[in-house]
């Protein structure tokens, strides 16, 4: 490892490979380059040096390959996975279905799903006398994965969540492959890839109806497909592209949503106060009509928690990008080939960014914006950077802005739930 200077030190270092050796340190700031095998790596955390990355839209600054080998059986050839003009097409194709507009059209799907979960823990509390343990974390995925099943697929919805389970099963197979991954004839990589050659099928049935039938239905599915067709691509690859980015918006999206939505829980938990200004703001908003989009843009302080439990529990806690080509950081020239790593989850709870109560959960750092909540707001990242994160910030159900999200399937969870307290969250 060669440790290459601090936030302190000017940023002079124009060739990694020419640094001094020195002891490694994991103090914010800090630019490390490294090594595991022979993969050359670059740990930044340099605010000057990130400064402009975060906006990077670059098409040489790419996801690495490694990544799709191996998690060939869930990624496919995705959106995930893809870089260069692969990805940009393929962004083209699919960033509408997350506009604004798109997403609030969602929030109906939405509360399709939200209502019974929020009644089935309802019922549960009234039967046990007013107050329930409940496990909410498979709750949550199954919420996730439901919401996800009705945008992706419509009215087939029922077959969605069996291609979720499916898909679900895949990624526990490919979490104990570990250091095994590519081996040929290893069992847990038989099983994930006969897991998902079941998924594609159950896809692509979905896929063989939705092309049979007279009325289209304004969904994901329904962009996809068109998406292939405009592209003019072979009946092989429209499948191919179909399968991929169906399971792609199932992965980006699935436990990412259910853990953001588990941390706010548990954090309103711990903390009675603000849940309590939550439950106030929820209530006077409502007035107990159905929540619609305008309310759920007026939920303020309901918005500040997220972002602080986004900040302090990132969805991306560590962000991997690759130079496809030679690139350059600040001062610093990164060679093609060379992987990036940035730690979110140190610029996130650096007290030189954030203040003296880095660590500390505190919505109302949020209250005037991210610009107001730190020193450096490009450092704020929960859901990584550059043109694969924007696709990320929408594939979750995020509209994002300049200074606001709108966190719109957090918030539909969220903002009816009963009395929480800390030994209730697991």
């Amino acid at each position: 490892m060669k440790h290459v200077h601090n936030r302190n030190e000017q940023s002079k270092v124009s060739d990694p490979n020419k640094v001094q050796l020195g002891r490694p340190r994991a103090t914010p700031g800090d630019l490390v380059v490294f090594s595991l095998g022979t993969s050359p790596k670059i740990f930044i955390n340099e605010p000057g040096i990130l400064k402009g990355r975060t906006t990077c839209t670059s098409l040489d600054f790419g996801k690495p390959l490694e990544q799709q080998k191996e998690f060939g059986p869930l990624l496919g050839q995705g959106i995930i996975s893809s870089n260069g003009a692969m990805w940009a097409r393929k962004s083209k194709i699919l960033a509408p279905e997350f506009y604004m507009e798109k997403v609030k059209g969602m929030i109906n799907l939405i509360n399709e799903s939200t209502t019974p979960l929020l009644n089935s823990w309802k019922s549960r509390i009234e039967t046990e006398g007013g107050t329930a343990d409940i496990h909410i974390d498979d709750y949550l995925r199954s919420f996730s994965g439901d919401v996800i099943s009705r945008a992706c697929f419509g009215s087939n919805y029922a077959q969605g969540e069996k291609i979720f389970l499916k898909l679900r099963a895949v990624m526990g197979v490919m979490s104990m492959t570990g250091l095994s991954t590519g081996i040929p004839g290893l069992r847990t990589n038989r099983e994930g890839w006969r897991l998902q050659k079941e998924a594609r099928s159950l896809i692509l049935e979905v896929v063989k109806e939705r092309q049979k039938a007279s009325d289209h239905e304004n969904d994901f599915l329904h962009t996809v497909l068109e998406g292939a067709k405009n592209s003019d691509l072979s009946q092989e690859a429209t499948e191919r592209f179909s399968v991929d980015n169906c399971k792609n918006i199932y992965l980006a999206g699935y436990e990412t949503t259910a853990i953001s939505a588990t941390r706010c829980l548990m954090l309103l938990a711990s903390n009675q106060e603000w849940q309590d200004l939550v439950g106030a703001e929820v209530l006077d908003i409502c007035q107990g009509s159905t929540l619609n989009a305008d309310m759920l843009r007026k939920m303020k302080q309901l918005t500040i928690v997220i972002h602080e439990s986004l900040r302090l529990y990132p969805l991306a806690p560590v962000v991997l990008r690759k130079a496809l080509n030679d690139m350059k950081f600040g001062n610093i020239n990164i060679p093609k080939g060379v992987n990036i790593w940035i730690v979110s989850l140190t610029s996130h709870t650096d007290p030189e960014i954030w203040g003296s109560h880095a660590l500390k959960f505190n919505p109302a750092r949020f209250v005037n914006g991210i610009k107001g909540a730190c020193s450096h707001p490009h450092m704020y990242m929960p859901f990584g950077f550059g043109p694969h994160a924007r696709m990320c910030w929408a594939a979750l159900g995020h509209c994002r802005t300049q200074d606001s999200d709108s966190t719109t399937s957090l918030q539909l969870l969220l903002f009816p739930l009963p009395r929480v307290q800390p030994c209730t969250c697991y």
